[in-house]
């Protein structure tokens, strides 16, 4: 068993579950939406981010460019939830956060490729 596989499969299952965990819910409900577990997923997105480096094989490009995008979607995420909640006094409100959801949303369905492209390389992978 190859515990670097391991480590980077740990935490490109883990980048998804995290983020799928943070946009479950009612869109307009702010309760529904822990803003530490957006902060969780961007950390746990970053990490995979930087176990993705270094391969240079073509789907471990693919495998790069998901997690770029899917950091760049919850660092939007988490810069907008920061200016809503900036701006005014009161908690954030329905539409505003749906428009972090949704961003949120679209880091969610880069990590759902990534993690077709994890399976699709496993299934491929053969024994020498």
């Amino acid at each position: 068993m190859n515990l670097e596989k391991v480590i980077f499969g740990f935490f490109v299952l883990l980048a998804a579950t995290v983020n799928f965990g943070f946009v479950v819910g009612d869109l307009g409900d702010p309760d529904m939406h822990n803003i530490w577990e957006l902060y969780a997923a961007i950390v746990v997105n970053v990490v995979a981010l930087v176990l993705k480096f270094g391969d240079r094989t073509q789907i471990g490009a693919t495998h790069l460019a998901t997690s770029l995008v899917a950091v760049l979607q919850l660092i939007a995420a988490a810069s907008l939830y920061i200016y809503f909640t900036a701006s005014h006094s009161e908690s954030i409100t329905g539409p505003e956060i749906a428009s972090v959801v949704s961003l949120a949303c679209g880091a969610a369905l880069a990590n759902m490729v990534s993690l077709v492209l994890l399976v699709a390389e496993t299934v491929s992978f053969r024994r020498r």
